[in-house]
């Protein structure tokens, strides 16, 4: 199906955005009848289908995957956008598909099985020719068998909702047997499918291997499939606190700065574990990835998606969580907001249009549940939009690493050696009370500690050439503290990670001393990185003032949320002094 051309808009900038957010804090997406239900909320919710659409059009061809009824999956949108290609008018009007819709169809109605609740791999950004895909993690045989009973009894309505038990006792080896065909078929109809769409790095956000609820196990993702069906894929485990962790943040006055999770707690068993190769070129300490606040933790886990996605190969990027609709649309849209930001995606888009695309498509359409968080305070949503203040700066910029990577082919290895111990000190040395294990994946060989340095300094060819060579599941390093005598607290007092909130361009100004500081843009003609999301965060915090924030969140004498909000929705003129929501 070709790109839609000429769609209706649903109205523009805040009131549009302001009707969008008050239908979502009014119900969870439900694509079998559009919406919570009603016919008012249908026809709102027709409105946003139609601005999400003629908002991809501006930038891209793409083609559609039909699930009107939500035949696939209730929780996805009713057209699920492929983007195919970046465009020009011209090419629009001459757009031919570059995939055969039918067979890419096909393959997502084979494999929506094989992930919970039939979240299947869902490709939502194209950057240089690469897709970045959603999902849920990997569904066990209870769901298999009956996900309409097991849903009833485990579904509540979290984050981690449910991945059933893949586990049975050893007298039940007859129905093991039938089970391991099963998982064959469906979780090779589930490989087929990344493979289609050129899925090469799997990033796991659970914090758990396997998740354990009412004393059963259940299966997480990829990392614990037991017949190492995805050993060809690279899987990254990157452990980050689930929606219930951000009523803490709320409680904290919206406060991410020194609140650090847990990772005492019995049900948290999963370490950090990523590919040698992918840890070399950030500057970052990965074994300490323990002591990071909820600020270093989230800027860390973004620079590692913008890596992947800004490699030389033509890979694309599979992030998950659980049920996919908490923590995965929290990194699906500070990367598309940060791509953006650089001028490298949706470049026609302004602020409020890439604000209203990312809210719309991003959350809103894949199901996050925005009244049952905000009932629980688990702001998971505000502390995305939030966030944006602390990637401003130019380290998170894509275009900035990939002008790093061009300069690396001129240098010999001693150089480039010499250049990493002065920007970073030793490569080697660890905190004393870390670990460092080096896990190789089944026919992996060799050993990468001067493989990794000639291959920066060899160029693509090499690269290439080196790539296949080697299984594409490399050796990983994996990082575990070790015990200690007390236990961590829940949180604890850092001085913050950021080194891009405290540094704000000349061309805004702040209001009021609070943690969540209101920036009031200025229009400055080729904005910056900076400008252009600080006019994103001012945006939805002026929005979320008038439609959710004010409703939800009462006033506090700390000067947190809703007098911050308050006070801006009187600057910018949303309110008079004496009016009382």
């Amino acid at each position: 199906m070709a790109g839609a051309r000429g769609c209706p808009q649903a109205g523009t900038g805040e009131r549009a955005l302001a009707e969008l957010l008050l239908e979502f804090s009014r119900a969870q997406y439900r694509a079998k009848d559009g919406g919570g239900g009603g016919a008012g909320s249908s026809a709102k919710v027709e409105r946003i289908e139609k601005r999400c659409l003629e908002l991809f059009g501006r930038d891209y061809c793409y083609s559609l995957i039909q699930n009107v009824n939500g035949e696939i999956c209730g929780h996805y949108p009713r057209q699920i956008v492929f983007l195919e290609y970046e465009s020009t008018d011209r090419e629009r009007n001459m757009f031919e598909s570059t995939v055969q819709v039918s067979k890419l169809q096909d393959l997502i109605n084979r494999s929506k099985m094989a992930r919970c609740r039939g979240r299947f791999v869902c490709p939502v950004i194209l950057y240089k020719g690469k897709h970045v895909c959603r999902s849920a993690t990997l569904a066990g045989w209870g769901e298999l068998y009956g996900r309409t009973g097991y849903n009833y009894i485990f579904s509540g309505g979290s984050d981690d909702a449910w991945a059933d038990t893949e586990d049975l006792s050893e007298e039940d080896s007859a129905f093991r047997n039938a089970d391991s065909q099963l998982f064959d078929k469906v979780r090779g109809h589930d490989i087929k499918l990344l493979r289609y769409l050129s899925v090469r790095y799997i990033c796991d956000l659970m914090v758990e291997n396997k998740k354990v609820k009412f004393g059963l196990n259940v299966t997480s993702s990829e990392k614990v499939d037991k017949a190492q069906r995805y050993a060809d894929f690279t899987l990254l485990s990157i452990p980050y606190p689930g929606c219930e962790f951000f009523k803490e943040y709320k409680d904290r006055d919206y406060r991410a700065e020194g609140l650090v999770f847990n990772w005492k707690q019995d049900y948290v068993d999963a370490p950090l574990s990523i590919p040698v190769p992918l840890t070399r070129s950030l500057n970052i300490d990965w074994s300490e990835y323990q002591s990071w606040d909820l600020v270093q933790q989230t800027q860390n886990y973004l620079k590692l998606l913008i890596s992947l996605i800004n490699g030389d190969d033509d890979s694309g990027l599979l992030v998950h969580c659980i049920s996919g609709w908490d923590r995965t649309p929290l990194f699906v849209a500070l990367l598309r907001l940060s791509l953006w930001a650089d001028g490298l995606i949706h470049a026609s888009l302004e602020p409020v249009e890439i604000l209203y695309l990312t809210v719309a498509y991003d959350w809103f359409l894949f199901g996050h549940m925005l009244v049952d968080r905000l009932s629980k305070g688990e702001e998971i949503f505000f502390f995305c939009f939030n966030f944006l203040k602390h990637i401003t700066s130019e380290e998170f910029s894509a275009g900035k690493l990939q002008r790093r990577k061009s300069l690396l082919p001129g240098f010999t290895v001693e150089e480039i050696c010499m250049l990493k111990q002065r920007e970073r000190g030793s490569t080697t040395s660890l905190s004393s009370d870390f670990s460092l294990v080096l896990e190789s994946s089944p026919g992996a060989a060799g050993s990468l500690t001067s493989e990794a340095v000639e291959l920066m300094a060899a160029g693509a060819q090499t690269q290439a050439a080196w790539r296949k060579s080697r299984t594409s599941s490399p050796q990983t390093v994996l990082w575990s503290r070790t015990p200690q005598s007390e236990d961590r607290p829940p949180y604890q007092e850092a001085k913050s990670s950021s080194s891009s909130s405290s540094n704000h361009s000349d061309t805004f100004l702040r209001v009021g001393s609070s943690p969540l500081e209101v920036p009031k843009p200025r229009l400055v003609p080729g904005a910056s990185r900076e400008s252009r999301l600080e006019e994103v965060r001012s945006a939805f915090l002026a929005t979320y003032s008038s439609t959710i924030g004010l409703k939800a969140v009462p006033s506090s004498p700390s000067g947190a949320l809703g007098g911050l909000l308050e006070q801006f929705a009187r600057g910018v003129g949303l309110r008079g002094s004496s009016s009382i929501l």
